[in-house]
């Protein structure tokens, strides 16, 4: 298992340098420097130096928490679905969908409970087709509640199986600094490019819910970091900064704007800022020891 995870995270950080390039052709800046990056510190320096034990629980914690009102807020999202209430479905989807988003890394790493919960039509034969995205289509697409309550069942299920596994998940260094970018990875190819929520239209929802989860094994390392390199930690911080404020302009109310809001011109800003983030976040665990 652990092995599994090592490769798994080192090829999610690959993946975010190229998919950040690829995705942002217009901006051959950033594109050049994730491509050309390297460690402003001395890479060299033993994993022994950092105590990740606190670091991993802190993190473990925070996930069983995200976990714990995921089942809340999902038991919520499924009354209304088993109910008929259509507005209300509607409205509890999305925010419902943060806490999932913001804990992928560690759910990901969970077998097939991320395809059950978060596959869209497509990643999975029709057949094994369940979770979030197919009680998405019914409410937006079809337009009915009662062709998905047998879904909103087994969400609600897997939910509380992914709670359970949280318990006893091996969590190591590798992961946790590789889980951050993979979640840019995550808003960079499906997110800000609308793929991700295809009838609800409600991406920006995910797209902050990923930020947030980044953000989070940032704070937790940002100590270390800023003994190890206090330029790189102040540019991630900066680079976080920014993105956020620029994604705060697409709130309304509580929520955010539809995905169908945005013109070209707002995509491209929000992935400019991603790349800007996903280079610097890319060599927090060369720095830090933990690849």
């Amino acid at each position: 298992m652990r092995t599994n995870l090592k490769w798994a995270a080192a090829a999610i950080a690959c993946s975010v340098v190229f998919t950040g390039c690829s995705s942002n052709n217009n901006n051959s800046g950033n594109a050049n420097a994730a491509q050309t990056a390297a460690p402003s510190a001395d890479a060299s320096a033993p994993a022994e130096s950092v105590n990740w034990t606190p670091i991993i629980d802190a993190y473990r914690q925070y996930s069983i928490g995200q976990a714990d009102t995921l089942i809340t807020e999902t038991d919520k999202f499924v009354t209304a679905v088993k109910s008929g209430d259509m507005d209300t479905a509607k409205k509890l989807y999305a925010p419902t969908r943060m806490y999932y988003e913001r804990i992928e890394p560690i759910a990901e790493a969970l077998g097939d409970l991320d395809p059950d919960i978060d596959a869209r039509e497509n990643d999975v034969d029709a057949a094994d087709w369940r979770g979030f995205h197919r009680i998405e289509q019914g409410l937006w697409v079809n337009n009915t509640t009662a062709d998905v309550t047998d879904f909103a069942d087994r969400l609600l299920d897997d939910t509380k199986k992914l709670r359970a596994l949280m318990e006893t998940v091996d969590i190591e260094p590798s992961l946790l600094v590789t889980g951050a970018v993979g979640l840019l990875n995550e808003v960079s190819s499906s997110k800000v490019t609308g793929e991700e929520e295809r009838y609800s239209h409600t991406d920006l929802y995910d797209f902050a819910a990923n930020v947030e989860g980044a953000q989070k094994i940032y704070e937790l390392l940002k100590d270390d970091l800023n003994k190890k390199d206090a330029d790189l930690e102040s540019k991630i911080g900066t680079s976080f900064d920014n993105l956020n404020k620029a994604l705060d302009t697409y709130k309304n109310g509580d929520g955010y704007v539809s995905y169908t809001d945005l013109k070209e011109e707002d995509t491209k800003k929000l992935s400019q800022l991603i790349d800007a983030l996903a280079e610097p976040l890319s060599q927090m665990g060369v720095i830090l020891g933990a690849e």
